[in-house]
């Protein structure tokens, strides 16, 4: 079940980040509204990932999903914009993804 769990967040990061990023490349950079469509499918893909989580409460999948996006924010931008998080960033996503085994994966 931590696997499987595990898995959506990434695939919501995935849609969800890169559907933002696209819209951004499409807006910001002038890429047109092709990226800018494709953006805005992805993130409507990313709204029905939460649904497919083991746990049956919203408030906690999407709580722990907010550190799964500020960790994968910062790894999207190292590999798409060639961006370098300092200490600080890196300690400050790893402090998150602590939080989401906490809200995730603690014994209830």
């Amino acid at each position: 079940m931590v696997l499987k769990s595990v898995l959506l967040f990434v695939l919501a990061a995935i849609l969800e980040i890169g559907g933002a990023w696209l819209v951004w490349q499409g807006v910001r950079e002038h890429r047109g509204w092709w990226w800018i469509g494709a953006g805005v499918m992805a993130l409507g893909a990313y709204g029905f990932i939460a649904a497919f989580q083991p746990d049956a409460h919203f408030g906690r999948v999407l709580a722990a999903y907010g550190g799964v996006f500020i960790a994968g924010s910062l790894a999207w931008g190292m590999v798409a914009d060639g961006f370098r998080p300092d200490r600080w960033d890196v300690t400050g996503a790893l402090i998150c993804l602590l939080g989401v085994g906490l809200i995730m994966y603690a014994p209830r």
